[in-house]
C-alpha cells in the first residue's frame, strides 16, 4: 500500500524511532501550526480511538450490533466523577479509579449481554439502543429523593489526573518550553490508546478472538464446532465495555465536568460510524476512522468565516453542513467502499467475492 516494505530489523527500528519521535513532538508542532485548540481536539480524538476499539470488539470481532455503547462511556465517566469530586467528598487516585470504572462498566456489559444472547441483527440493535437511553435517563433523574448523580446539572470540580505530586491541570516549564494541561493529557491519552491498540491486536490473534470471528461469520457453525457461544458473546460485551469505562474515566478527569448531555444516542452512532468507516474488525482502520470523524467536523468550523468573507453572511450553518456531509460520506462509503477505508485483507476479499 505504501509502495515499500520494511524487511530488515534495522529498517523497522528506524521506522519505529521516527514514528515515536513524531508522536512525542506532535502536540507542540500542532500548536505552532494550528493553535492550542487543535491539541485539545487531538486529545479528544485519542479518547474516541479507545472507544472505537472497544466497540470494534463487540461489532467488528463478534458481529454484535450495539447502538448503546456510549452507556459504558457514561458509566466510566460517572464512576470517576463520583469518587474523585466534592460531590460525595471522596477523592481517590486515578490509578485506582480507572480499574474500578473498567470493572463497573464490564459488569454493565454483562448485564446488557445476558438478556440479549438470543437476539441478532435489528432486534439486538433496538435492545442495545434502549439500554443506552435508559442509562442516560437514569443519570438525568438520580438526583431525588437521594441526590446521587446531581441530575441534569452534572458533577463539577472533578479531580484532574495526578502523577505523584504533579497535577496534569497545571502549566509547567521546561527551559523555554511551556507544557500546558492539553500537552500533559495528550501523553497520558496516547499511552492509553497505544495500550488499547496492543490489547486489540492481541485479542484478534488469540483463541478468543478467533472464536468471536467464528460467531460473527456463522454462529450456528461455531456452536457446532464446540464454541460456547453464550460465554464468548458475554466476554465480548464485557471486554468492549471495559474500554469504554476507562475512556470515560479519562474524559471526566480531562473535562472536570460531566453531565448526561455528554452521552447521547448521537455519540453512540458516531462511534459506530468510526468503526464502519475505518473498517470493521481491522484495528488500523478503526483508528483511522476515529481520527477522521473527530477531526473533520472540527475543520468544518472554518467554513463559517469563509462564507462570511465570500458572501458577506453565513448561508449554511456549519452544524447543518456537518451532518449533511457526514450522511453523504456514509452513503458514498456504502456504495463504493463497503468494507471501509482501510479494511482487513480477509474482509476486503469477502466483499470482492460477494
Amino acid at each position: 500500500m505504501l509502495g515499500f516494505r520494511l524487511t530488515t530489523p534495522a529498517q523497522k527500528f528506524v521506522a519505529f524511532g521516527v514514528i515515536a519521535l513524531g508522536l512525542l513532538v506532535l502536540p507542540f508542532a500542532v500548536e505552532a501550526l494550528l493553535g492550542r485548540t487543535w491539541v485539545r481536539i487531538i486529545d479528544v480524538a485519542l479518547l474516541f480511538v479507545m472507544l472505537a476499539l472497544g466497540l470494534n470488539v463487540v461489532v467488528g470481532y463478534a458481529g454484535l450490533l450495539d447502538l448503546g455503547y456510549v452507556a459504558f462511556f457514561a458509566v466510566g465517566a460517572y464512576v470517576y466523577a463520583l469518587l474523585a469530586s466534592p460531590h460525595f467528598g471522596i477523592h481517590l487516585q486515578f490509578w485506582a479509579l480507572l480499574p474500578v470504572g473498567a470493572l463497573v462498566a464490564c459488569a454493565f456489559g454483562v448485564l446488557l449481554g445476558a438478556p440479549t444472547l438470543r437476539l441478532r441483527g435489528d432486534y439486538l440493535a433496538i435492545v442495545t439502543l434502549g439500554f443506552g437511553e435508559i442509562i442516560r435517563i437514569f443519570l438525568n433523574n438520580l438526583n431525588r429523593p437521594v441526590n446521587i448523580t446531581n441530575g441534569p446539572l452534572g458533577i463539577t470540580l472533578i479531580d484532574p489526573l495526578r502523577l505523584g505530586d504533579m497535577s496534569l491541570s497545571r502549566h509547567y516549564t521546561l527551559g523555554d518550553l511551556t507544557i500546558a494541561p492539553v500537552h500533559s493529557y495528550y501523553y497520558v491519552f496516547l499511552a492509553c490508546a497505544l495500550f488499547s491498540i496492543f490489547v486489540s491486536l492481541r485479542l484478534e490473534d488469540s483463541r478468543i478472538g478467533r472464536a468471536w470471528i467464528a460467531i460473527r461469520e456463522d454462529e450456528i457453525a461455531a456452536k457446532a464446532m464446540g464454541i460456547n457461544t453464550r460465554n464468548v458473546k458475554l466476554l465480548a460485551f464485557a471486554m468492549g465495555a471495559s474500554f469504554g469505562g476507562i475512556s470515560g474515566g479519562l474524559f471526566s478527569a480531562f473535562q472536570g465536568f460531566v453531565s448526561p448531555e455528554s452521552f447521547t444516542l448521537l455519540d453512540s452512532i458516531m462511534i459506530l460510524c468510526m468503526v464502519v468507516l475505518g473498517g470493521m474488525g481491522h484495528v488500523p482502520g478503526v483508528v483511522l476512522g476515529a481520527l477522521l470523524l473527530t477531526a473533520l467536523p472540527e475543520a468544518l468550523r472554518y467554513v463559517a468565516p469563509l462564507q462570511q468573507s465570500w458572501f458577506g453572511e453565513v448561508l449554511v450553518d456549519p452544524s447543518d453542513l456537518r451532518m449533511l456531509l457526514f450522511g453523504l460520506a456514509l452513503v458514498l462509503m456504502m456504495l463504493f467502499r463497503p468494507a471501509g477505508l482501510w479494511p482487513s485483507r480477509v474482509r476486503k476479499r469477502e466483499f470482492a467475492e460477494g
